[in-house]
């Protein structure tokens, strides 16, 4: 399978380069060691083009270029972090859950793209699979907070993070960034590109390989990205966007630690060997062709191919439901899309269809894990097939969206998505094969019900509206109301464990209202401030009953707060970006049934706190650019993570931690530069993770640990 991949990955260079002829695509970043500045910035997820975040009626955070070069991030979190309303926390390696108007949580609520195209289809959401882009290589990194405008569907209820990949250089590009820090910490990102006039050619090949020995005891992993782009420029009119993306990740598996361990022994590991393993092989291949024959309209057809597959133990079923299991799928699918321009009445609109088309196959064997005395699992035996299915899933997705201005100063903007999903199930193990299966390991049958082979489909319609008002050319304020919603993923329905068969879960609906204002007041600040409200209905909850794990759709969760941002330039030499947030967030009409073996009961949760849902978050950086010493670069950061309760029924609270990082950065001469990152520099003990599983279990974060790299670059 490995050898068909890189087959396919061979091919795809071959034939993107034999037939791109390619400009560099023109952009335009900040001056150097200066922050991003928010109000104003191009982005491109809100229309799938480049327009100015100022005429969106949405709340929409950047990290750009310069400031991802910065921060040399080595887990997507200390990049992401800095934006308002946004906590992505630190599992091992790059492993990670995100919280965007949601808990900390492993559920299939956010959206994850790469230029415009979903890095996965509806139904198939893995909650690390950031690891799956090449982040740290990324020209930029947008998140739109809160469902997904018209032009995406499913699972962007919490928000979207959209990673758009570095254009192909005007001229001949090198770049060369080794890096080296603490346990065991070693990164090479490589670069080259270049343009041919004669050929109207350009391309830039990127390259990601990251080794880590980890923080706990055999907690290493491996990574290798390869992000190809090529720009094509045929005719004034007609360019096209080709881009490869290729990841491997090989990540050892890391245990949660009880108090007594996580205060004394915090390198502590539970998973040795291939115990909680993670094995991914991500391939995604896509071409934009853009046709603009005019200044009034642009077709855009985008065709696309994925090919993931992933290997994983489960490290936190090993004590209710021990299994292996291989996922794997493969993506063939187009983006459309038009965009016409109504000048004599201030008016644009965008319309398209979205196809996907995503067979799909999953196979999970029981194993056998024992602990040693020490509670320590090192190694397994598997113990007979549990699941074989394919699933093919078909999703056609058409949307409209457009935008007027009744008078000069307000804007109102509307849309409307349809989302059809089929999806044919095939059940490949005879009915011989015994839905409860002995398992020496527990000393009793673990059961995984199956369902029959059939045909399911959902559909959903998800409206949004908008109004933006310019006070004048600083200032504007936004309202929106916003629909979303995430179908029930292909393994939750075909491979439920012990959750009925007879359940059928239904997607889960969001509805967002938010109103907030951005300006720039001086050099000094740059703000946005957004109030927010979402409610989410029939959210689907995953609990025990006994030692048995179910889901279940279960009533209503409502979630609000609000997210304020600001940046500047304080003097010459002194800049700042701030992020503060604060959320409240319930649960409302939740019930669900639970309960002991036999005798089911209702656990109602209404009027308790969502649980792993933080009550404050907060992100400062200062920076420091001397002019006595050109060239020097110093950054402080200050990470804040408020309380939160740790299970459903607020009986224990985390109390949050605060970090202190550091960078500086030095460029020697016009092409070397060299820095050194610090992060946690008090050495706080803290917890990336707390939660009841069932006892409360801790997630030791990095102590303190020190990276430094080197960067040489010739060309843009």
């Amino acid at each position: 399978m490995k050898n068909i991949r890189l087959s396919v990955a061979l091919a795809a260079i071959t034939l993107t380069l034999a037939h791109s002829q390619a400009f560099a695509e023109e952009t335009t970043t900040p001056a150097a060691n200066l922050p991003v500045i928010e109000t104003g910035d191009i982005v491109v997820t809100g229309s799938r083009e480049k327009r100015d975040r100022n005429d969106s009626p949405e709340s929409v955070g950047k990290i750009d270029r310069e400031e991802l070069k910065r921060i040399a991030p080595a887990h997507p979190a200390e990049a992401l972090n800095r934006i308002a309303g946004v906590h992505v926390n630190n599992l091992g390696g790059e492993g990670h859950m995100t919280a965007i108007r949601q808990p900390i949580t492993t559920s299939g609520v956010y959206l994850f793209l790469e230029d415009g195209l979903p890095t996965r289809p509806a139904g198939f959401f893995n909650h690390n699979s950031l690891y799956e882009i090449n982040i740290p290589q990324s020209d930029s990194l947008e998140v739109t907070k809160g469902p997904g405008s018209a032009l995406y569907g499913s699972e962007a209820i919490g928000g979207i993070i959209n990673a758009v990949t570095q254009p192909s250089p005007e001229d001949f590009s090198f770049s060369f960034n080794p890096e080296i820090g603490s346990y065991g910490w070693k990164r090479g990102l490589f670069s080259i590109g270049d343009t041919s006039e004669d050929l109207k050619t350009g391309a830039r090949l990127n390259v990601n390989v990251t080794e880590n020995d980890g923080y706990q005891e055999d907690s290493g992993y491996e990574r290798q990205s390869y992000t190809l782009r090529t720009d094509s420029f045929f005719t004034d009119a007609l360019t096209m966007k080709n881009i490869f993306s290729f990841t491997q990740v090989d990540q050892n598996g890391t245990s949660g630690l009880e108090l007594n361990d996580f205060v004394n022994n915090p390198r502590k590991n539970f998973y040795f060997g291939e115990i909680g393993k993670r094995e991914v092989e991500a391939l995604r291949v896509s071409s934009e062709i853009n046709y603009e024959p005019n200044q009034y309209d642009l077709f855009t057809i985008t065709p696309f191919f994925r090919d993931n597959t992933m290997t994983l133990m489960p490290s936190w079923q090993l004590g209710f439901q021990p299994e292996i299991y291989e996922t794997a799928f493969q993506s063939y699918g187009v983006q459309t899309k038009y965009r016409r321009n109504i000048p004599s009445a201030k008016a644009q609109v965008i319309a398209g269809t979205d196809i996907d088309y995503t067979p799909s196959t999953f196979i999970a064997d029981d194993i056998i894990a024992t602990p040693d005395a020490n509670g320590v699992y090192r190694d397994y035996t598997t113990n007979g097939r549990v699941y074989d299915y394919d699933a093919d899933q078909w999703a056609i997705s058409p949307y409209v969206q457009g935008e007027i201005k009744p008078i000069d100063d307000l804007t109102v903007s509307a849309g409307v998505r349809y989302d059809y999903f089929s999806v044919d199930y095939q059940d490949n193990l005879p009915a011989s094969v015994s839905e409860a299966q002995f398992n020496p390991g527990l000393g009793r049958p673990v059961t995984r019900f199956r369902p029959d082979s059939q045909k399911v489909s959902y559909d959903q319609l998800s409206p949004k509206f908008g109004l933006l008002y310019d006070f004048n050319d600083n200032y504007n304020a936004y309202f929106n109301y916003r629909r979303s919603f995430r179908v029930p993923s292909a393994q939750s329905q075909f491979a439920p464990g012990s959750s009925s068969k007879d359940d059928r879960l239904e997607p889960t609906i969001a509805d967002s209202f938010e109103i907030g204002t951005r300006g720039n007041v001086a050099p000094w600040l740059n703000y946005d401030v957004t109030l927010f409200h979402m409610i989410v209905s029939d959210d689907v909850v995953s609990y025990f009953d006994g030692p048995i794990r179910k889901r279940q759709n279960a009533g209503e969760t409502t979630h609000q707060g609000i997210e304020i941002s600001a940046n500047g330039n304080i003097t010459p030499e002194w800049n700042y970006r701030a992020a503060f947030t604060y959320t409240k967030q319930e649960y409302e009409d939740f019930s669900y049934t639970c309960g002991g073996f036999g005798a089911p009961q209702t656990c109602n949760r209404a009027g308790f706190t969502v649980a792993r849902a933080p009550e404050t978050i907060a992100n400062l950086a200062i920076g420091y650019k001397p002019s006595f010493a050109p060239g020097l670069y110093l950054e402080g950061e200050y990470v804040h993570i408020g309380p939160y309760y740790s299970d459903d029924t607020n009986t224990f609270e985390y109390e949050g931690y605060n970090l202190l990082n550091a960078r500086v950065e030095y460029d020697v001469i016009e092409n070397l530069a060299v820095y050194v990152r610090g992060q946690n520099l008090t050495d706080e003990r803290y917890s990336t993770l707390t939660s009841n599983a069932p006892a409360v279990e801790y997630r030791p974060g990095l102590p303190l640990s020190f990276f430094g790299g080197v960067r040489v670059k010739f060309g843009e």
